[in-house]
């Protein structure tokens, strides 16, 4: 399945339906005063949360979802029916934007979670809503208010616990593969990885999610070569792996790189916990992996780890890292959920 990650869609909810003017009209009834009945609402368009998806494929060939309008009302107070909802179901980590790209309307971030788009019209009244001691045969009803038409963004952030980073070929795509049962494409040569790969990591018999977008280069947050297209779906991860190629001869230059781009491109990402790793140390011999790892440790102002995707050296110290930062990033989050019920529950 082809990955997609940005779609537009063109939305309009139903009309409401046209009241009914009409008069009771039977044998041996002389006054039998008016029966018009109301129009039916419009059919209204929802986005809903689903399991099963992680790409927007299915808008690229659809774009334009319409819901019914409502049903005009008719003689002997029937009301219309009421036009069809459209459920646009979308994958977890969806972010709905207006026209503009900017305003967020809503964020599923759960499954199951709905949000209204776009609301069908009210169905017009019929004449019997009209009639009066002063007006007992009205021959007046209501249009049904018409459906709203918009335009609309939908963008899609994974969710992962972990997010790789890295030059091109720094060894993320190998790191997944050797971590987890994903089969990203591998290669020697750099931008192998045109699209993110998600891959489910085991260890200590806990599983977490490892996300692995295109590798950056200098210049991407102003959009050079895959650009950051793809950095928003390390948004919401709760720590980033940055990998950097001990086989490169410019291994500091890398590390500013990716440290100045993610920076640049969001301050959510530069505040994000972060595991650095000297990677391909098996191109190395114990001289040269001491006195690079010093050498990085210097700049990123931190521990450094030492690990080989080929190899598999160092790979089981590295997802322990990795976990117990997700597990102290889940633990913030709880502390902060918990105050905030406090907060809410407690009155002045």
């Amino acid at each position: 399945m082809k990955f997609l990650d940005l779609a537009k869609v063109y939305l309009r909810s139903g009309g409401g339906g046209s009241g009914c003017v009409s008069f009771r009209r039977e044998k041996y009834i002389e006054y039998g005063g008016p029966d018009g009945g109301d129009g039916g609402n419009g059919g209204s368009v929802w986005a809903e949360a689903v399991d099963g998806l992680n790409t927007l494929i299915d808008f690229r060939y659809q774009q334009h979802f319409f819901a019914k309008s409502g049903i005009p009302g008719m003689g002997q107070q029937r009301t219309g029916k009421t036009g069809d909802d459209i459920i646009l179901r979308v994958p977890v980590g969806t972010e709905i934007l207006d026209e503009d790209q900017e305003t967020v309307i809503a964020d599923l971030t759960e499954i199951g979670q709905r949000v209204l788009l776009a609301k069908g019209g009210n169905g017009g009244w019929g004449n019997l809503h009209f009639k009066s001691a002063t007006n007992q045969a009205p021959r007046r009803a209501n249009p049904g208010q018409p459906g709203i038409e918009r335009t609309i963004w939908l963008r899609l952030k994974l969710i992962a616990d972990v997010g790789l980073l890295g030059l091109p070929n720094a060894g993320k795509s190998t790191f997944l593969a050797a971590t987890s049962n994903a089969r990203p494409k591998i290669a020697d040569y750099p931008f192998t990885t045109l699209h993110p790969n998600l891959g489910v990591v085991g260890v200590d018999n806990i599983e977490f999610v490892v996300a692995d977008i295109p590798g950056l280069i200098e210049g991407a947050s102003e959009g050079k070569g895959l650009g950051d297209l793809f950095l928003g779906h390390v948004e919401r991860c709760s720590v980033l792996l940055h990998l950097v190629d001990g086989s490169s001869g410019t291994l500091l230059d890398d590390y500013k790189t990716i440290v100045q781009e993610i920076g640049n491109y969001a301050e959510i990402l530069a505040e994000k916990p972060r595991v650095t790793v000297l990677n391909k140390i098996d191109t190395l011999d114990e001289e040269e992996r001491a006195f690079l790892k010093e050498e990085l440790e210097a700049v990123a102002g931190g521990p450094v780890m030492l690990m080989s995707g080929i190899s598999h050296e160092g790979t089981t110290e590295v997802l322990r890292a990795l976990r117990a930062e997700i597990d102290d990033d889940r633990l913030r989050q709880k502390i902060a959920e918990n105050s905030d019920e406090e907060e809410e529950t407690w009155q002045p």
